[in-house]
This record gives structure tokens, sequence and C-alpha cells, in this order.
């Protein structure tokens, strides 16, 4: 009776050791790539703000598309950014105005995204389209003698809680909490709570993510 064959299978962790070996030889390559956006990125940041200077180098990178965009992407905002995890992903078109934005780990952003002042936590993912600037006061409108745009405003830190889903096309200006769903197009106008599903113009919970759902007004 003949042998069975006989398949070798390689040590565990080799395969995934060259994996990350070529994920942080891409990395430095890309952060090469990057130096001349970076350095005048410093240069205009000196000159115009942090603020400008971000606004107008991340519009520039969000135009190269695929892999490449990404790892450069990642590189540029990883040193610019308060915070940018190696494991984000930015998506083509997608680009940033404030300097104070986090990232952080396995956080996805989608292609032609604006995003402010926001903290994307842990496991965000973020569909295409989605705008979420610096909360909802970023101008003032009161005063009926002046134009809006010398009124003023203020920016505040919007936060998306881990691992919630924001949907394409929707605009998000207050905090959004863990695990939540947000439908898209929608207007988040109010804090949302953890584990929730929320949509509409503006932005109502319409169940809960988890459990039985609430019964519709009318119902007993």
């Amino acid at each position: 009776m003949s042998e069975p064959p006989v398949f070798h299978v390689p040590p565990s962790g080799r395969g995934s050791g060259l994996k990350q070996a070529a994920k942080g030889a891409a990395r430095l390559a890309a952060l090469v790539g990057v130096s001349p956006v970076l350095a005048s990125y410093w240069l205009n940041a000196a000159l115009l703000g942090r603020g400008r200077a971000l606004e107008s180098r991340s519009q520039l990178l969000s135009l190269w598309p695929g892999l490449t965009g990404q790892y450069l992407r990642r590189a540029f905002l990883q040193q610019v950014l308060a915070r940018c995890h190696p494991t984000a992903t930015v998506e083509f078109g997608t680009f940033f105005s404030q300097p104070g934005a986090v990232l952080d780990e396995n956080v996805y952003v989608g292609p032609r995204c604006i995003l402010g002042l926001v903290h994307l936590q842990k496991d965000v993912l973020i569909a295409g389209g989605v705008q979420i600037p610096s909360g909802g006061m970023t101008h003032y409108f009161d005063d009926p003698t002046k134009p809006i745009r010398e009124q003023g405003g203020e920016r505040k830190m919007v936060t998306v809680g881990e691992g919630a889903w924001i949907g394409s096309g929707a605009i998000v200006l207050a905090d959004v909490g863990k695990g939540t769903v947000v439908a898209a197009g929608s207007v988040v106008t109010k804090p949302l709570p953890d584990n929730v599903i929320a949509g509409g113009v503006p932005a109502k919970v319409i169940r809960p993510r988890f459990g039985p759902a609430a019964p519709e007004e009318g119902e007993s």
C-alpha cells in the first residue's frame, strides 16, 4: 500500500512576518514619497496657520487613487494630525481641515468625505460622501447687521464612538455613540446614544441595534 502524501506546512507566523515587513517597507516608502508635501506643509503652516496648510495639502493628496494613495495619505496624516493610527485608511477624494482630528485603530474613511475637528474612535466606518465639520456652530448668524462671514463661530470636537457606522452622504454635527448606525443621507444635529439605529433629517433614533424594536407610534 502506498504511503499517503505528506504536505509540509510552513512554520506558523512566517507568512505574517513577511507581510508585516512588506507593510513596514511600504509605509517607509510612503513617508519618503510625501516628504516634499510635508516640507511645504510646515512652511505654509508657519505663514498661514496649520488649518489652511492642512486643507490644501490633504486636498492634493486626496487625488492619488488606489492603495498607493492610501499609504501616502496615511503617511502624511500621521505627521500632521493630533493622532492617526497606522491601521487607519482614508480613501480617494477625502480631505481634512483641522489638525486636531484623531483617527484611531482600524478606522475606515470612504471616498469624498470632508472632515473637520473629529475624533473617529476604534473600528469606526465612514461611508462615501460623509461630512463631519467641527460641530454645528462653525458660523454664527444671529446679527442681522453683519454678513455671516464676519460673525465668527466656534469649533467643537465631534466624536464618533467605537464601532459606529455612518452611512453615505450623512452630515454629522454632533457626537455619535459607540456601535451606532446612522442611515445614509441623515443629518445628525443632536448627540446619539450607543448601539442604536438612527436616521432622518434631523436624525432620530429608529430602534436599538440589539433586542426588540420599540413599538411604533399608535401601537400598544
